[in-house]
């Protein structure tokens, strides 16, 4: 399947008003395009995106799906700043993905290939998740809350031995979504 990319508008103001730039691919820093790191809307027009506080594809992590934005607190953001973004492959139908207790793969597992609210309710009797393998084309978004709510950070295809490989603080994961691309 043919990778594409998507399309995705910043926009400074509030309601899509405003100086805006408009994306097609990896960006690594909103400043080199002569935007500055204000974002106040977002329009995904098409694909799924991963917006970062910083440039360079640093910071804290925004995932961003099909729909409008109008305002930052839409998209879990606590302030107005993004400073680089890329799409997120294309995905087919093969979800799934296993959590483990321990670092390196050990200890308890779960597989998982649909949305989990809250992994307690999973048989999940604790709040951290230490690795993590994602198979097929899809990609993740791992929630320290329950109900896809506080900080998220996605991971894609691979194997993710330890938490510092999907740049989380901690091992904190409490909820996890399947990431849709609509194009």
């Amino acid at each position: 399947m043919a990778q594409r990319s998507g399309k995705i508008t910043f926009y400074e103001g509030r309601h899509f008003s405003g100086r805006k730039l408009v994306v097609f691919g990896d960006c690594d820093n909103f400043q080199n395009r002569g935007f500055m790191n204000r974002v106040n809307s977002i329009r995904v027009e098409s694909g799924a995106w991963i917006g970062f506080d910083h440039p360079d594809f640093r910071g804290q992590q925004f995932i961003l799906e099909h729909g409008d934005y109008p305002d930052f607190v839409r998209w879990n953001g606590h302030s107005d700043h993004m400073g680089s973004c890329r799409p997120v492959g294309m995905h087919g139908e093969h979800f799934r993905l296993e959590i483990f207790e321990g670092c390196n793969f050990t200890g308890q597992c779960l597989e998982l290939t649909e949305d989990c609210p809250f992994l307690l309710s999973q048989g999940w009797a604790k709040k951290c998740v230490n690795a993590i393998k994602v198979f097929g084309d899809g990609a993740w978004v791992l929630y320290e809350e329950p109900n896809y709510r506080g900080r998220m950070f996605l991971v894609e295809r691979g194997d993710f031995r330890s938490f510092t490989d999907w740049e989380a603080p901690s091992a904190r994961v409490q909820s996890l979504r399947r990431v849709a691309n609509f194009f």
